[in-house]
Formats: structure tokens, C-alpha cells, sequence
């Protein structure tokens, strides 16, 4: 059973600013002739690298909910030019959204076992998929979905 990373997305207010952050660092790696992956880069080092590259992702938490995953490619630890050490988490660049989960502030990342992670999104009420974000956000604080 895979493990899984949740992460605060710092600076998106929604999936789609993530998803247009995401499309535009893309771009702009292959603008300047650099690999083109998308990684995230983290203080902290996972120690349990293997479970979380068997199946695992990142799971955003996005204006206090976990609203969007992205499957975890590598993790690739290194040291930078200051003598820190720094992971680099490369991840899959499609977002898939998954059934919000309210999620308190928290800070770096922390573990998320496959039992307890979100579906995704449309699985249980694939009608709702149609509706723009912040109207499923507003309903589902409402209690209505």
C-alpha cells in the first residue's frame, strides 16, 4: 500500500492557479534548455523514500483543504550552494484532483497513509466535477456536497 506526502500550497488560491504555475515553470525550463520536470523542493528529506515511491503522492492543501494530488517520480536529495541539504520532490505534472478534505495549517510536510487520503475527485458524485471550484468550495462548506 503506498504512502503518501500533504503539503501546503503556498500562493495558490486554487487548483487552477496551481495548475497555471505548474504549465508556466514547464515552459520556462524548457525555454531555457533545462530538463524539463517539475519538482518541488523541500528542506526535510523523506525517510521512508521507498514507500512513498511505490504508488505515492503529493497531496496540496489548497485554502485549507487537500484538494489536488500529483503522483511522486523521484526524490533526489542534495545539498545547495549554502552547505543545506535539500530535497528535490519530482513530481508527475498532472494535477488530479481528489474529494476535498478540510486540513489545518501546518508547517513542511507530513505523511499521509492510503487509508486516510482523499479519493479522487468524482468518484462518489461525478456530476459535481462539472461545477466551477469555488462553487464546489462554497457548497461543500455549506455542507451540500
Amino acid at each position: 500500500m503506498p504512502l503518501h506526502l500533504v503539503k501546503l500550497c503556498v500562493g495558490a488560491d486554487s487548483v487552477g492557479d496551481l495548475e497555471d504555475w505548474i504549465t508556466n515553470r514547464l515552459a520556462e525550463r524548457r525555454r531555457l534548455g533545462e530538463p524539463v520536470e517539475h519538482k518541488h523542493t523541500t528542506r526535510m528529506v523523506p525517510k521512508r523514500r521507498e514507500e512513498l515511491l511505490d504508488g505515492g503522492s503529493l497531496y496540496w492543501v489548497i485554502k485549507g483543504q487537500i484538494a489536488v494530488r500529483q503522483t511522486l517520480v523521484d526524490i533526489r536529495s542534495f545539498t545547495d550552494a549554502g552547505g543545506i541539504g535539500r530535497c528535490d520532490l519530482v513530481l508527475d505534472p498532472a494535477l488530479v484532483e481528489v474529494d476535498p478534505r478540510p486540513r489545518r495549517p501546518f508547517q513542511g510536510w507530513r505523511y499521509l497513509v492510503a487509508k486516510e487520503a482523499p479519493p479522487d475527485f468524482g468518484a462518489v458524485l461525478p456530476e459535481v466535477r462539472a461545477m466551477p471550484e469555488p462553487l464546489r468550495r462554497e457548497l461543500r462548506d455549506l455542507g451540500l456536497i
